[in-house]
């Protein structure tokens, strides 16, 4: 799992079977300190909740597909949660 910042949406008039409905939101990979790192990629949303600006966890390939409603359909990411609160402990190594 990944860290990451929904920054976009996607729209996609045309689809797999099995991704009608599904959202697809353009999101930011971050690392532990809450920078961009690596390029932007397009995440299908599991969890059917995420919107732009929030702070989600992201997994990748196999995983992802996995985490659909409908399992094994193509995705590449997928976000599977949504980030409530983040803390970072004094002294915890980055």
């Amino acid at each position: 799992m990944q860290l990451g910042r929904v920054i976009g949406t996607v729209v996609a008039t045309v689809k797999s079977p099995g991704l009608e409905g599904v959202k697809f939101l353009v999101v930011q990979p971050l690392d532990r300190q809450l920078r961009p790192v690596g390029g932007q990629v397009v995440a299908a949303d599991a969890v059917h909740m995420a919107g732009p600006g929030e702070l989600v966890y992201i997994v990748a390939a196999r995983e992802a597909a996995q985490a659909m409603p409908e399992p094994f359909v193509p995705v590449d990411h997928a976000i599977v949660g949504i980030v409530d609160a983040l803390s970072i402990l004094p002294g915890a190594e980055p």
